[in-house]
């Protein structure tokens, strides 16, 4: 049976995802460029794989919706 492809990353996958180092990856989630994961329960941090997906395909890009990627 194969594995099912997660909806929710945990901070290491999501860089992994981006193909980022974790520090990486982290810092720029400090600064505001990548998207703040959600606190699915106490203590349990989770990225949206579709927000991830959005970012790396330029979907998630505001004020860009005129540029042809």
């Amino acid at each position: 049976m194969t594995r099912p492809a997660p909806i929710l990353a945990s901070e290491k996958s999501a860089a992994r995802l981006l193909d980022m180092k974790l520090p990486e990856f982290l810092e720029l989630v400090r600064e505001g460029h990548l998207p703040r994961g959600r606190e699915i329960a106490p203590g349990y941090v989770r990225w949206c794989v579709d927000d991830l997906k959005s970012i790396a395909n330029g979907d998630a890009s505001d004020g860009m919706g005129d540029v042809k990627w």
